[in-house]
C-alpha cells in the first residue's frame, strides 16, 4: 500500500515478476504504475505491506546491495544536456563506483548510439534520449531493469528501435524487465507476462499464453433460449463458453447455416452472430469495466 494523505496510490497490490520475464505493467495514467516503480527502485517506501527483490525484503539492510543489480528509467531519463552520450555514461560509472570505462563503447553500440560522436544530448531526438536512458540503466550490469513508459512520444521508428533493444537484452543477456505502459498494442509485441492495474489495485496477472487463450478468435451467438443453444452445441461437439443467459462464444469453426437450421428445429431463434478477435486493449477495457461495475 502507498498513500498520499487520504489518497491511495497503491491499494493492497500484489504482484510477482518471474526471473527472465518481460513483465508488461498495464494501466491508464494515474493507475499507480509509476508509484510502484518508484517503490521498487528505492525512491519511495510503502505506507504498509512488504516487497522482496531477489528474496530480500526492502526492510533488510541487504536491500542496498541488492539494488545494485537493478537499472531504471523512470518517467524521463535523467541526462546532462550539455554533455555527450559518452560523458553521460562516464558520469554514471563514477556514481556507481565502476572502476573502468572500457565497456562504454559496447553500451553505446548496443543502444545504437556509437556514431553520435561529440554531439551534445540537448541536440538528440526523443528516441535517442530514450536509448541513452537505457544505456545509463545498463551501466551497473543489472539483471533487472525498470522502464516507465519507455515509448511515450516516440515516432514509429523510435518505437521499433526500443523494442528491439529490449528483446535483445532479454534474450541474449537474460535481463528481466518491468515495463509500464498504456500503449497496449506495443506491449503485446514484447511482454511474456502481464499485470493489469486500476486505481492502485491489481486486477489480474497472467502469462502471454494465458492471454492468448482468453483472446482467441470466436463467434459470439445470441439466442432466445440458452438451454436449446447448449443442447445444439453439445450435439455438434463444438468448443464453447457461456457468456450470459442468452449468449455463448463458439471457438470451433461453425457453419452459420447449419447452426441456424439446427436451432430452428429446436424452436430457438438466433438474435445475432458476430466474429470476435479480442486484443490486449479490448481485454483490458473489459477487465476494467467488469471491475468498476462489479
Amino acid at each position: 500500500c502507498k498513500r498520499y494523505r487520504k489518497a491511495a496510490a497503491l491499494d493492497q497490490l500484489n504482484m510477482h515478476i518471474p526471473k527472465g520475464a518481460i513483465y508488461g505493467f498495464v494501466g491508464k495514467n494515474g493507475a499507480g504504475k509509476t508509484t510502484l516503480i518508484r517503490l521498487i527502485s528505492g525512491l519511495s517506501e510503502p505506507t504498509a505491506g512488504d516487497y522482496r527483490l531477489y528474496g530480500i525484503s526492502y526492510k533488510d539492510k541487504e536491500i542496498f546491495r541488492v539494488r545494485t543489480r537493478i537499472g531504471a528509467v523512470i518517467e524521463r531519463p535523467s541526462l546532462y544536456q550539455n554533455m555527450t552520450a559518452e560523458a553521460n555514461l562516464m558520469q554514471q560509472f563514477q556514481i556507481l563506483g565502476v572502476p573502468s570505462y572500457e565497456t562504454i563503447p559496447q553500451l553505446l553500440q548496443l543502444v545504437g548510439l556509437s556514431d553520435v560522436g561529440k554531439k551534445k544530448v540537448r541536440d538528440y531526438s526523443l528516441g535517442m534520449k530514450q536509448r541513452l536512458g537505457i544505456a545509463l540503466a545498463l551501466c551497473g550490469n543489472p539483471d533487472f531493469i525498470l522502464l516507465d513508459e519507455p515509448i511515450n512520444g516516440l515516432d514509429p521508428q523510435g518505437i521499433i528501435d526500443i523494442r528491439e533493444i529490449i528483446l535483445k537484452l532479454n534474450r541474449e543477456e537474460n535481463i528481466t524487465f518491468l515495463i509500464s505502459s498504456h500503449i497496449l498494442g506495443e506491449l503485446a509485441k514484447l511482454a511474456t507476462h502481464f499485470g493489469f492495474i486500476d486505481n492502485g489495485r491489481m486486477l489480474k496477472e497472467m502469462s502471454m499464453e494465458e492471454l492468448r487463450a482468453v483472446c482467441r478468435k470466436c463467434v459470439r451467438i445470441e439466442v432466445t433460449e440458452l438451454k436449446k443453444l447448449i443442447l445444439v452445441l453439445d450435439v455438434m461437439k463444438l468448443d464453447y463458453k457461456i457468456i450470459s443467459d442468452s449468449s455463448a462464444d463458439i471457438f470451433d469453426y461453425v457453419s452459420v447455416t447449419q447452426i441456424v437450421m439446427k436451432l430452428a428445429e429446436e424452436g430457438c431463434d438466433v438474435i445475432s452472430m458476430q466474429e470476435r478477435d479480442e486484443n490486449l486493449e479490448s481485454f483490458y477495457l473489459n477487465l476494467v469495466g467488469g471491475e468498476s461495475h462489479a
